[in-house]
């Protein structure tokens, strides 16, 4: 992903918090919605394709399997993901009852497979969701994410004004949110190089640690990195 449609998307998530959020949160928690709805959305991109598939995948396995208890295995065979979501609702399809938005967002969080739940859990997105819906913000939100103006999954797309929209590899993935904690972090007068380094400075520290040793490393290895983040160091080295 080069650099201008990396940092539109930054830009035009950065601008979903002034928009949105502003009067409903204090600056210091705008990343405490952006964050979790920027990887929501990228999930709910990734799982739109397949969206169809996985809810014959449900149907199937309860009325003709006769299954009390869903297959995982088969639903994220039908997702094609290693994860998966069996409510009917994607987040663009939430706003068609903005009466019933706020249960039906967390109607939809609900069908979501327990790593991708977990995740939900660890960002606390339903209190967020519930803060967003008393200040009537929910809506604004999601339609903001949901806007053809970015794409956020992995085809390419036409925007609006009828240029291409580059795909969004899962590595531009971790560019963008990466940028956004940065952001986030000197807005809130905090050192962006305790939770950021730049892929220039990764792409140096890799090449210095194995160059020496690349003919001596066996085929697998396994790290174990308690302090990843978002994973650049690991995924470089990859």
């Amino acid at each position: 992903m080069d650099h201008a449609t990396h940092n539109k998307i930054v830009s035009f998530i950065w601008s979903i918090a002034d928009d949105c959020l502003r009067d409903v949160f204090v600056r210091g928690k705008y990343r405490d919605v952006i964050l979790p709805m920027f990887v929501l959305r990228r999930i709910d991109c990734l799982l739109e394709e397949t969206k169809e598939a996985v809810l014959a995948e449900v149907k199937f396995q309860k009325t003709e399997a006769k299954m009390a208890i869903l297959d995982p295995d088969g639903l994220r065979e039908a997702s094609g993901q290693v994860f998966y979501n069996t409510s009917k609702f994607t987040l663009k399809g939430l706003l068609g009852n903005p009466s019933q938005l706020e249960a039906n967002f967390n109607h939809y969080l609900d069908g979501f497979s327990d790593n991708v739940a977990e995740i939900i859990a660890k960002f606390d997105l339903r209190n967020q969701i519930r803060k967003m819906g008393e200040a009537d913000a929910l809506h604004g939100v999601i339609e903001k994410f949901v806007a053809p103006d970015i794409n956020l999954s992995h085809h390419d797309a036409i925007g609006p004004d009828g240029r291409k929209l580059p795909g969004l590899t899962n590595l531009g993935m971790g560019y963008v949110f990466e940028e956004l904690i940065r952001k986030f972090n000197e807005e809130n007068n905090e050192e962006a190089g305790e939770h950021f380094t730049p892929r220039e400075v990764i792409q140096l520290m890799v090449h210095l640690l194995f160059e020496p040793v690349k003919k001596k490393l066996p085929p697998v290895i396994t790290i174990y990195d308690p302090a990843c983040g978002s994973g650049g160091m690991l995924t470089e080295a990859q």
